[in-house]
């Protein structure tokens, strides 16, 4: 990693005595974990790698607040909107950042034209989790070596900077004539073709221009342009496949076996999936999880913890499982897919073109249950046969209802969410929640508060909203 990215370093005086860090601040520089001098190929290994694994730090934050998640302990401080302090997710973040800065400088320095694309990608991916976690967030003079107490960029701006670099990814990822080529054995994302990427750089712009869907400048037509412009299938999808072991959210599973607590899936889930909610049984469930105690399917209710009959001990209720083609030991992370574009297309076409908005809609929901290997049987032709899904009458409830399955576990689900005010049907605050609306951002980390406190925009409360969400 380069010096030059010396705001990154800074994580690695916690815990340190002040006087050290700040006497001998440089030498933490010469970190032996990295590589001296990085090829393109090893950083593009390390940034895919990390930006699958973010995707995960950040999902296993925001699934309590989408209720995906539930905790087993009652008034447990995920559940019911206390800080919590997520120091990890923010220097994995912004360590990952870094290598990509890296990566960008490498590129341009050796006209790779791809790997610049690619970096350009990931980069307004990877800085969207940030700001749409914490809202104003360090960037501009984060990694140039300038400082090691960098400003505060604006949400906004963070969020305009994104929306640059994908222009920048599609421009790059559209020259066929690159002579220094992606390998697929470094890309765990796209497996090193560039056609793919392209086809990301602009899912992505479509998700983030559907994001300001709140604001005076949400403009569907762009939208829909970018949405042409990118995923035609399943296998477009951009998903994370390289892992020391397995897919984190199986070891979490596995865990969970182990009386290492983890993972429960929350009641709202499972009531949405089991028939419960909308008076149908939803066969994506079978392949979400398993079932609990009486071959039902049962979820934990945010804040009130494990209901019994038994204890922590006994499958009572259900769990992410290591048996789902979503969260299996071999199942890649999705960054963003098919069917989460497809009801991008359909919201912002719901109020212009009905028709193409509910055939995008339908493909979303059969896109999802293909991807979770939902056989054509009875009960998938039962359901989407059934007046849960609408029949031609499509509603903005309608498409964020099935999104919120086709989410499960993204982080992204957070910001749908937040812009749709937290609608979803028999969607309640967490019991025993210490606040008396819906979280809508993240406190700034300890690490953070410590190392750059004075930057800080203040002590923001956890239902400020960011600027996309007024």
């Amino acid at each position: 990693m380069s010096k030059k990215n010396s705001y990154i370093y800074i994580v690695l005086c916690a815990g340190l005595l002040a006087a050290s860090c700040s006497k001998d601040y440089m030498d933490l520089n010469e970190n032996p974990n990295q590589v001296a001098n990085p090829t393109l190929q090893s950083l593009l290994s390390t940034v895919t790698h990390k930006s699958g694994m973010n995707n995960y730090n950040a999902g296993l934050i925001t699934s309590t607040y989408v209720q995906y998640l539930a905790n087993p302990s009652a008034a447990a401080a995920s559940d019911i909107y206390q800080e919590t302090d997520n120091n990890g997710t923010w220097d994995a973040l912004y360590f990952t950042l870094a290598d990509i800065y890296d990566l960008r400088k490498l590129a341009r320095e050796q006209g790779a034209s791809e790997y610049l694309g690619v970096a350009h990608v990931l980069m307004a991916y990877n800085l969207s989790l940030v700001t749409d976690l914490w809202g104003d967030a360090p960037f501009s003079n984060a990694f140039d070596g300038t400082t090691l107490t960098p400003t505060y960029d604006k949400q906004e701006d963070l969020y305009k900077a994104s929306l640059d670099m994908l222009d920048s990814a599609i421009v790059q990822l559209g020259n066929t004539t690159a002579t220094v080529k992606l390998l697929a054995t470094n890309d765990l994302i796209h497996g090193g073709n560039r056609e793919k990427w392209l086809k990301t750089a602009w899912a992505l712009k479509a998700r983030m221009l559907n994001k300001v869907s709140k604001t005076a400048s949400y403009n569907p037509a762009a939208v829909l342009a970018a949405v042409d412009n990118a995923y035609k299938s399943n296998s477009d999808e951009a998903a994370m496949k390289g892992f020391a072991l397995r897919n984190p959210w199986a070891q979490l599973s596995r865990n969970n076996l182990g009386l290492t607590l983890g993972g429960w899936l929350s009641e709202q889930l499972i009531d949405h999936l089991n028939g419960t909610t909308y008076g149908v049984f939803d066969p994506r469930v079978r392949k979400i999880t398993d079932t609990a105690l009486g071959n039902k399917y049962v979820g934990t209710v945010n804040g009130a913890g494990n209901k019994g009959p038994g204890n922590n001990t006994v499958r009572d209720e259900c769990y992410v499982s290591f048996n789902s083609p979503w969260t299996s030991d071999t199942s890649s992370i999705p960054i963003i897919t098919f069917a989460e574009l497809k009801f991008i297309e359909a919201e912002a076409a719901l109020a212009t073109d009905p028709g193409r908005a509910y055939n995008a809609y339908v493909t979303g929901i059969t896109a999802n249950m293909d991807r979770l290997q939902v056989p054509a049987d009875a009960e998938r032709t039962n359901y989407m046969a059934s007046a849960s899904v609408g029949q031609g009458n499509l509603t903005k409830d309608l498409i964020f209802k099935e999104k919120y399955v086709a989410l499960y576990l993204n982080p992204e689900a957070w910001n749908d969410a937040r812009r749709y005010d937290y609608q979803y049907k028999d969607f309640t605050l967490p019991q025993n929640a210490v606040l008396n609306t819906f979280v809508r951002r993240l406190a700034y980390t300890s690490g953070e508060r410590s190392k750059n406190g004075k930057n800080i925009p203040g002590a923001p409360p956890l239902t400020e909203r960011l600027w996309w969400d007024e």
